[in-house]
């Protein structure tokens, strides 16, 4: 059973959100402000936290730049504002999704399935078949283990960055466009996902390269998309 940790000052969303997902079989933890939030991350092995933007003590975007500093969960950013900027913002502190309310609770639930898929595939079990390594020049994802590494040093991607790094490490020269790669990971329709992907693709470049302005490895192709560099020798 996966622990869903629901973080909202109002209580009433809370108890909302709790009776949807425990109706999906989830175990339901609830926290009222950011601090709490923590506290039982503290304590309980949690697999997914719904966070809530405006609290009081300490916010979402303060909690997740807390949490992102040792915590790689999947983290869904709640929220009554809808501009571009509050998303993306969500997006760069460390937030793997983005759901504006008012929200259709079918809709916040096939997000968390969603979450949590990807998350089990990148720390589970390794699958049966052969070890799938990618490399190229100092880059590498051994797949089975999850693991990145460059020259040597292991490198800590959340799952979404994960699986577009993999995407375009399996695929090495090959460009995908922005709509291709919301696609492929997302598994939705690419509506309005320039940004969404934009800012993903920044987090992996400031991992993976030592200068994420002059990228080594993820390259943008002006106009078409972003590829992973097939020769770096």
């Amino acid at each position: 059973m996966y622990n869903i940790l629901v973080c909202d000052d109002d209580k009433e969303i809370a108890e909302a959100i709790e009776i949807y997902l425990s109706q999906e079989g989830y175990n339901i933890l609830k926290a009222y402000d950011g601090i709490e939030a923590l506290e039982i991350l503290e304590k309980e092995d949690v697999n997914l936290l719904i966070l809530d933007v405006m609290m009081p003590r300490m916010d979402g975007i303060r909690a997740t730049l807390k949490i992102r500093e040792k915590n790689s969960i999947p983290i869904i950013i709640l929220s009554a504002k809808s501009e571009d900027a509050d998303k993306i913002l969500g997006l760069n502190v460390g937030a793997d999704d983005y759901v504006t309310k008012p929200f259709n609770p079918l809709e916040l639930t096939a997000r968390v399935k969603s979450q949590l898929r990807r998350y089990n595939q990148l720390g589970g079990s390794p699958k049966e078949e052969a070890d799938r390594v990618y490399e190229v020049g100092g880059l590498r994802i051994n797949d089975d283990l999850k693991e990145v590494t460059v020259d040597g040093e292991r490198v800590k991607l959340t799952p979404i960055e994960y699986n577009i790094l993999l995407l375009l490490m399996k695929n090495q020269g090959r460009v995908y466009s922005i709509g291709q790669i919301y696609e492929a990971i997302w598994n939705e329709e690419a509506i309005g996902a320039d940004n969404t992907v934009a800012v993903h693709i920044r987090h992996i470049r400031e991992k993976i390269e030592i200068n994420p302005k002059e990228p080594r490895y993820l390259k943008v192709v002006w106009g078409v998309g972003y590829k992973i560099e097939k020769d770096q020798r």
